[in-house]
């Protein structure tokens, strides 16, 4: 297989067995997961393969998380302790670990009822408060990742109370996002939508931009990464939260916001604002968040997607198309948010 990790040298840091199987995971943009059967039973083996995410203290520092999570009853999969008592494990210079097996499935916001939406935000109500608990302030955030944007998986993140984006900056970038696009011969479909979405973004962007925000409000540690395939159900229920790479201190409310954000957006990129109303009804109830903060939260998440083109430069600076099949909803999430700001704000903030 492409990629293979060295399981002879890694197992035998784990009292884990022989191997039987090892096969990819393919869902993932950034680091390499292989689904590994040994003689021993069932694992989750992880290559932390990003190099903005896969420096050993900071892994580390996840683990740590995850374990105290998990014994306050945060449904989490902490990694398994080698026969030195470590969970990271470098060997060739990269950095793996090992994980339990959790049976389960993905589930998009389309496929939850309106109760599971509200368990759904009660849930990363839970992450939150927990991490307050177990991450305390005085303990050293150097490395820790910034969340910002990466809760869709891409490179550039803001940092704790980060400044919003500058629309000189976004008019720069779409100009010469618009040059890439125009220089890609034969235009396909992708390059016709993304030319489209660019005018109209900076159509809006003249329009709005007396509206950019302050700086970010109360800030904690975050998932960083809460979105469909960081949650595994088992029938109904939350089974686990996985992939810990972004934990970092951002501001919480945005976390939230962004959430829902990717769960519950449609097709035709538009929320689904009554799973979103019983989603953030339930997180303010577990967190104590106001009403204000989630309304200033709504506002920056807003004003981040109106300067966000993370997958057109993935396409046309990397050649990286995997974020393709997501950019039509998201894109057009961007205009429908801002045509209908109020209706969003009311259904975060009733």
């Amino acid at each position: 297989m492409p990629h293979a990790p060295p399981l002879g040298a890694l197992l035998s840091r784990f009292a884990a067995g022989s191997p039987l199987t090892c096969e990819p995971v393919d869902q993932g943009l950034l680091n390499r997961g292989y689904r590994l059967c040994t003689t021993r039973g069932r694992y989750f083996l992880k290559h932390h393969f990003d190099p903005d995410t896969a420096d050993p203290a900071a892994i580390a520092r996840q683990h740590r998380a995850t374990q105290r999570l998990a014994d306050l009853g945060v449904p989490v999969a902490p990694p398994l302790p080698g026969r030195d008592g470590r969970t990271v494990v470098v060997v060739g210079g990269s950095a793996y670990a090992l994980h339990p097996w959790i049976d389960g499935r993905h589930r998009h916001g389309g496929q939850l009822g309106t109760a599971q939406c509200g368990r759904l935000g009660a849930l990363l109500g839970a992450v939150h408060a927990g991490l307050e608990r177990v991450m305390p302030a005085r303990e050293n955030h150097t490395g820790a990742h910034a969340a910002g944007t990466a809760s869709r998986g891409a490179p550039d993140g803001a940092g704790p109370r980060a400044e919003s984006a500058d629309p000189g900056d976004t008019f720069a970038l779409i100009d010469d996002l618009l040059d890439r696009v125009r220089s890609h011969q034969p235009a396909g479909p992708f390059d016709q939508l993304a030319r489209h979405r660019l005018l109209e973004r900076r159509a809006l962007l003249e329009q709005h931009a007396g509206r950019r925000p302050p700086r970010g409000g109360s800030v904690g540690w975050v998932h960083g990464d809460f979105h469909p395939f960081n949650v595994l159900y088992k029938d109904d229920v939350p089974a686990a939260i996985v992939d810990w790479d972004r934990l970092g201190v951002q501001p919480r409310a945005e976390e939230a916001v962004r959430a829902a954000a990717i769960f519950f957006v449609r097709p035709t990129g538009t929320l689904d604002l009554p799973k979103v109303r019983a989603y953030a009804r339930a997180y303010r109830r577990t967190t104590g968040a106001t009403p204000s903060e989630l309304a200033a939260a709504v506002h920056r998440v807003w004003w981040e997607r109106l300067n966000d083109f993370w997958m057109l430069r993935w396409h046309y600076e990397r050649g990286d198309t995997r974020a393709d099949p997501q950019f039509p909803a998201a894109s057009a999430l961007a205009v429908w948010w801002t045509r209908e700001y109020d209706a969003v704000c009311d259904a975060f903030t009733d």
